[in-house]
């Protein structure tokens, strides 16, 4: 059975863990993922998760009297995913944390901040992550779409980088966009994008009556198109520079991705707690203190039709050569 960060909160009795959560489900792709919460160490050093990624899909046909079906086996390749470790460190003065509290509870402020640098550092490596350049990240989904059958780019730009492109080009994006679900293996749960391609959203609704907004139960604005959530990832951790970035040419891609234990799914230790806190502990010597949040996990990509992209939208936001 999978873990949902809303079941590890109802598992959790510790308070300063419950602020952790509650920033992690303000990510709407945090809170609908779910945790295959089975990994153990290998030989006490590493935590890996083995699976099959299907690959070749299963084919069916009609068959004659006293004939035989052509044999066709799906093939799986295996996969290996290493669960890597993220979070961060803050450091408190004893008396602002014991005598501060008027005004801000200062070691929940400061953890509940550093929550949200873990969060967007893990939806970084649910996109961009690349194993084999950087050794503290997973690969992610851009990694294990690229060159595959579900990519989808347009010859031309779709262009959506003004009120009046967004009226006249709208049908085009949602056409293609349709082209990369249909490439899919089933329909996905999420449409992943940029603040921008977001907005373009926002508009498109005025127009589209499947395309809507409404508020969970955070208060957080949730977009959907169709019974797909609309997810703008937002910015690196510590930058205005976005997780799903603009080429130098100005364009960018939206992903879509199918949740589930047969699809993408996250992977975590063994046991309860998906997100650790280490508050500072005051009966300790020294004036200065040190809390801590980590996040041990990974994403798992069963199938590879579970995952798609379209590709070269121009969405009219600012090109990564233009932020750098």
């Amino acid at each position: 059975m999978p873990l949902s960060l809303a079941a590890a909160k109802q598992l959790s009795q510790d308070k300063l863990t419950d602020i952790v959560i509650d920033e992690f489900r303000k990510s709407p792709l945090m809170d609908l993922l779910p945790f295959d919460n089975t990994v153990k160490p290998q030989g006490g050093r590493s935590l890996t998760y083995v699976y099959n990624r299907i690959t070749t899909q299963p084919t069916a046909e009609g068959r004659a009297l006293n004939g035989e079906y052509n044999a066709q086996e799906t093939v799986t390749t295996q996969q290996v995913v290493n669960l890597k470790v993220m979070g961060g460190a803050y450091q408190i003065d004893r008396v602002i944390a014991e005598d501060e509290t008027q005004v801000v509870n200062e070691v929940e402020f400061q953890t509940a901040q550093k929550a949200k640098a873990t969060v967007a550092a893990f939806c970084d490596q649910v996109i961009n992550g690349d194993s084999s350049e950087d050794a503290k990240s997973f690969d992610g989904i851009d990694k294990a779409v690229s060159g595959s059958t579900t990519e989808i780019t347009p010859a031309n730009a779709i262009n959506l980088d003004t009120a009046a492109n967004i009226a006249s080009n709208y049908k085009t994006f949602l056409y293609e966009l349709r082209k990369m679900v249909g490439a899919m293996d089933e329909a996905p749960t999420a449409f992943l994008m940029n603040k921008d391609l977001y907005t373009v959203f926002q508009a498109i609704s005025d127009v589209v009556p499947n395309i809507r907004f409404d508020r969970d139960e955070l208060g957080n604005e949730i977009g959907r198109y169709g019974s797909a959530t609309l997810i703008a990832l937002g910015d690196k951790p510590g930058t205005s520079t976005p997780i799903i970035a603009n080429a130098a040419d100005g364009t960018t891609s939206l992903y879509a991705v199918r949740f589930g234990l047969d699809g993408v799914h996250g992977v975590s230790p063994a046991g309860d707690k998906i997100i650790r806190t280490y508050a500072p502990d005051m009966t300790a010597p020294g004036a200065v203190k040190k809390g801590e949040v980590e996040f041990v996990g990974a994403i798992a990509i069963k199938a590879t039709k579970s995952v798609a992209v379209l590709r070269n939208i121009n969405a009219g936001g600012a090109s990564e050569e233009s932020e750098s």
